[in-house]
């Protein structure tokens, strides 16, 4: 890539002309001077220097869209140059949420390292908004999603699916329904004969729920909102881990994935929820390109055999 596209696009990303000289390693006069000369060429300012951080004009956004577009394709012909080494080389940069890292990819990632010790694996915890952005700017190779305005945005293929069942410790809440840990394992709150938890009993029931803009804060919603039931919010935190953990603590109950259950979990009672949107469809979710390197067509490939759809 030309060294000066490389510098607009690194004072995109930084928002100053300091902070993109420091990542570059250079002084920030001979960066100025830079782009001044590419603005002088195309007799248009590329940012708005009164803005911090600085935002590019509009001039700028079509500039910094053919750096993109520049960079992309460079990435797509040096991925398939590695390819032809058999991944031999290369890298993969995996994003997730706390969620996805903790209870989904682990065994994928221990596995792939095994596979292919060539490659330079990398793995990132960001929120879905943010991993959004990471993937359109190709920070990162893939992530994980169940909400249908990213997996619209991007090229994506089937991954997993997890249901949302009510986790309450005993103290709290024990129906004659409550599941165990073995029970929700071996699949029992996924069979028509499994009852539900009454509504009645929900709400009276003190809630931990995810933060506004978490995709289960939504679906909370609509669970309550089709109960009838106006819930008591004790506690409204970011991270489902950190819910379900709270849950065991007994300070409440909490919607949890049933993929976080673990064999052996005393602490807490599981309940099936009536419910139409306790179901969800993850799906690996990638940039939109004309070419998918093979270190991540093998990622996808060797998650779809350790999950069951």
């Amino acid at each position: 890539m030309q060294q000066e596209f490389e510098y607009v696009y690194e004072i995109y990303r930084a928002g100053s002309f300091t902070k993109a000289a420091e990542k570059l390693h250079i002084t920030q006069p001979a960066l100025s001077m830079a782009v001044k000369r590419i603005e002088s060429s195309i007799g248009m300012a590329l940012f708005d220097r009164s803005a911090r951080p600085l935002e590019p004009t509009e001039a700028g956004k079509i500039f910094l869209e053919a750096v993109l577009k520049i960079m992309a394709d460079e990435e797509d012909m040096k991925a398939q140059i590695r390819d032809i080494e058999e991944l031999k080389s290369g890298s993969l940069c995996v994003g997730g949420s706390h969620y996805i890292n903790t209870c989904i990819l682990p065994e994928t990632m221990t596995e792939y390292s095994r596979l292919y010790p060539a490659i330079n694996l990398e793995l990132i915890e960001a929120s879905s908004a943010v991993l959004a952005e990471m993937l359109n700017d190709r920070q990162i190779d893939l992530t994980f999603s169940c909400r249908e305005d990213i997996i619209a945005e991007f090229q994506h293929y089937p991954a997993f699916n997890d249901h949302i069942i009510l986790a309450v410790p005993p103290e709290i809440l024990d129906l004659p329904c409550a599941m165990r840990a073995d029970e929700i394992l071996s699949g029992r709150h996924l069979l028509n004969d499994c009852p539900s938890v009454p509504f009645n009993n929900m709400k009276e029931l003190e809630y931990i729920i995810l933060s506004e803009g978490n995709n289960l804060h939504d679906r909370a919603a609509r669970i309550f909102t089709e109960a009838g039931i106006q819930p008591k919010i004790k506690l409204e935190i970011s991270q489902l881990s950190t819910s379900y953990h709270l849950a065991k603590a007994k300070f409440g109950a909490a919607f949890i994935s049933d993929r976080m259950v673990q064999a052996g979990e005393e602490d807490l009672r599981f309940y099936k929820i009536d419910s139409s949107v306790t179901e969800r469809e993850f799906f690996a979710v990638l940039p939109k390109r004309e070419y998918t390197p093979k270190a991540v067509r093998a990622f996808i490939d060797l998650f779809r055999r350790n999950y069951v759809f």
